[in-house]
């Protein structure tokens, strides 16, 4: 292959963006749902298969599930360089080093306004207004981790170059490892990662308010957060790497480089998983790595196959979900009774189905609702920006 144009969006974006983003979100809204139901329906090898990967794992160890929250970390990482390319074009810049102090002091302004948006978001999907009181209030949340982990790797990106940048990486990753190996925990000693053990949960016992996911720890607590950084690092070299070698290097060359540079994060995260175990709810260097080049792979694929093949129709639904990933994600976490609806419309046809697949009916229901708001709000071009 040869230099190709690749597909944008109308804001200058790569459909395989959201298109990847609307992928993983579909397993969150109800995509799990339907695979459940469906091992449960016609238990063969591949749907059981797909139904043991849609959960976490209990603490070390990786599952597809694992996955969801760090590639969709990943993407915003991989957009980071394109939402910044028109302000440098006004600026007349060609790297964000190089813009001016006073358009820098307004994009650190409109970052933290994203930031202080995702922390608010996610506050009320754990429900913080239900007012069941200041101890009973979960504060660490999903949308909290994006944009926290996005705007200090946003920080990163305006002020480095990109050996600097690579350093950063470097630094946040082993330095997460020394910390959490060397450092002792009051009444466990130093390196215990279990649970309770754990540098990372002591830190969220001591300094994270409110109440704690899992009790003795958070999941999207102060101190893993760190090396969540990392994880959009990963994508911001991505989108880098895309937008400013964009006509060096042929697209099999491009492809190329990025299935290798995939290939020895997995590597990466599998040999220091032997001494730092891949564990989502640490968020450990091994996990940052290894979810890191698997995050590159689901990348290459859609980007192999939308942007560069320009074969986009049938991702539409996942662009549907892609363009709108936030709301959707807010409204199934609770704040929608998705499956009230579904069952009013469909609900009556459901019950002169097979009584063993109406479970996989339903989900399917459910799912077909949510893309028809999504549909509805895409043709209006009415989207949750933050």
């Amino acid at each position: 292959m040869g230099n190709t144009n690749t597909n944008t969006n109308t804001n200058g974006r790569l459909v395989s963006l959201d298109a990847l983003r609307g992928f993983v979100m579909l397993w969150i809204m109800s995509g799990e749902h339907i695979v459940h139901a469906l091992a449960k329906a016609a238990p063969i090898p591949v749907f059981i298969w797909m139904s043991s990967q849609l959960h976490h794992t209990d603490w070390n160890g990786i599952t597809f599930y694992d996955m969801i929250f760090p590639i969709f970390l990943f993407v915003a990482g991989v957009s980071m360089p394109y939402s910044f390319e028109k302000k440098m074009s006004i600026a007349g810049v060609s790297t964000p080093m190089e813009l001016p102090a006073e358009e820098k002091r307004k994009i650190y302004l409109s970052m933290l306004k994203r930031t202080c948006k995702l922390l608010l978001l996610g506050f009320i999907v754990n429900g913080l207004l239900r007012f069941d009181g200041f101890d009973q209030t979960r504060f660490a949340s999903v949308l909290g981790r994006i944009g926290l982990a996005w705007f200090f790797a946003g920080i990163i990106y305006l002020n480095f170059d990109i050996k600097k940048q690579v350093l950063w990486l470097v630094s946040i990753l082993v330095g997460y490892y020394v910390v959490m190996k060397w450092i002792p925990v009051p009444g466990f000693g130093a390196g215990i990662l279990t649970p309770e053990g754990s540098l990372s949960s002591y830190i969220d016992q001591q300094f994270l308010p409110g109440r704690l996911h899992s009790k003795v720890y958070d999941p999207e607590g102060l101190f893993s957060t760190i090396p969540a950084v990392a994880t959009a690092l990963l994508g911001m070299f991505l989108g880098t790497f895309l937008k400013s070698r964009a006509n060096d290097f042929a697209v099999s060359k491009k492809i190329l480089i990025m299935i290798l540079s995939a290939v020895v994060l997995i590597g990466i995260g599998i040999l220091w998983n032997y001494d730092f175990p891949i564990n989502k709810r640490l968020w450990s260097s091994s996990f940052v790595c290894f979810v890191g080049g698997f995050s590159i792979l689901f990348f290459t694929f859609f980007y192999l196959i939308i942007d560069v093949l320009g074969f986009n129709k049938w991702a539409f639904p996942l662009i549907l979900i892609g363009s709108n990933s936030i709301l959707i994600y807010m409204a199934s976490e609770g704040l929608v009774n998705f499956g009230h609806t579904a069952d009013f419309v469909f609900g009556g046809l459901i019950k002169f189905s097979p009584i063993i697949w109406q479970p996989v009916f339903t989900a399917l229901s459910v799912t077909f609702v949510q893309l028809i708001l999504l549909y509805f709000l895409y043709k209006r071009k009415w989207f949750l920006k933050v």
